[in-house]
């Protein structure tokens, strides 16, 4: 091979392997600058939504606390082995604390710590297993309490947005968004009575969820969440929640007399399944107190004749707009009215159809 070829065969040589050196060491650099944090991108301003959800969070969380309890009277030092959470809402300064029956029912020992983390003692002053309501009391500072805003729950639309605040799985003060997914539920109490008119959403709700707020995108109480439908106990995006305008106007009654009060009609109706046996569409009246609203207004029960044969008294089968089909709607119609309102009872007397005024007798007295 020429001598001139040669050199400029092993400059060539040279030159490739020092380039490749080179990029090889870039390889190198690059390998060693990507190992660090890479650049914050930045991100502009929160979403108006976004936004407005952390603020109604901040200003409401404040009025959410957590409800710890116990069976017997263990001391409260071993209330980190707690036998149940739930959550809370804090009704008023006069140390109110709202929540749910099932959440303190058969408690020994009931403890509410707010949002500052202080924690107090509870007294359980009023309770509605009916529609799954407690009354605590504690003795906080007004200036500690923090009352959540009220709202109204009968003109709530299907798709409007909610939010639950509650201490699911004892993790307080967690935050939930969902909307309303249907009205008008009815589920079962403790108690075994229906409780209409409840509120179903799927914004999560979890154990501990119970007895805390549901709210509006507007921050206030339109329900408080009571149960979910779920087979393995956590939430599957059905919950439920009891409206506000029966807690609104069931509270004032538990706070006064330590239990759901009604009006009176005066008089005892037969069993559902004893109506059902008789064939009867309405509710059986039985007996009827003379003395009483009903037998003011001349309803008659249920007696027998000279035969010694049954003579079926008055059926039942609307108080003002509502139907009676069954006894719970009977409870539930005459918690809609006030003692001394005058309502108009729909009545069915031997197959022909009639209507009776009522003045509603006052609740027996309380406590």
């Amino acid at each position: 091979m020429h001598p001139g070829i040669r050199r400029a065969l092993t400059w060539a040589a040279v030159l490739g392997l020092g380039v490749a050196i080179g990029l090889a060491l870039d390889d190198v650099r690059g390998w060693l600058t990507d190992a660090g944090p890479r650049p914050v991108t930045a991100r502009g301003p929160l979403t108006p939504d976004e936004q407005a959800t952390i603020d109604l969070f901040s200003r409401v969380s404040g009025s959410v606390v957590s409800i710890t309890t116990r069976n017997g009277e263990e001391a409260y030092a071993a209330f980190d082995r707690a036998r149940g959470t739930g959550s809370g809402i804090v009704w008023s300064r006069d140390g109110h604390i709202v929540t749910n029956y099932h959440v303190v029912a058969e408690a020994g020992a009931v403890r509410v710590t707010l949002e500052d983390q202080s924690t107090w003692s509870a007294k359980v002053i009023g309770q509605a297993p009916e529609v799954d309501l407690a009354v605590l009391e504690i003795g906080a500072d007004s200036g500690a309490l923090l009352p959540i805003d009220i709202g109204h729950s009968h003109d709530l639309q299907v798709g409007q947005r909610v939010l639950a605040i509650g201490n699911p799985f004892g993790l307080d003060h967690s935050l939930t968004v969902g909307v309303v997914s249907a009205l008008d539920r009815t589920i079962r109490s403790l108690t075994g009575r229906e409780i209409p008119g409840v509120i179903q959403t799927d914004a999560a709700i979890n154990p501990g969820n119970s007895g805390g707020p549901l709210l509006d995108s507007a921050g206030r109480l339109v329900g408080v969440n009571t149960a979910i439908k779920s087979r393995s106990g956590a939430a599957a995006g059905i919950g439920f929640a009891v409206p506000v305008d029966t807690v609104n106007r069931v509270v004032p009654q538990l706070i006064e007399y330590g239990r759901l009060v009604r009006p009176r009609l005066g008089l005892r109706i037969a069993h559902d399944a004893m109506g059902r046996r008789l064939g009867v569409a309405g509710l059986l009246v039985l007996t009827v107190d003379p003395a009483g609203a009903a037998g003011r207004a001349g309803i008659v029960g249920t007696g027998r004749d000279g035969q010694g044969r049954m003579v079926l008294g008055d059926v039942l089968v609307a108080l003002g707009p509502h139907p009676l089909q069954k006894s719970d709607d009977l409870l539930y119609a005459l918690e809609k009215f006030d003692p001394g309102e005058e309502v108009e009872l729909t009545i069915r007397r031997g197959g022909r159809a009639m209507m009776a005024r009522v003045m509603l007798d006052p609740p027996v007295a309380a406590r």
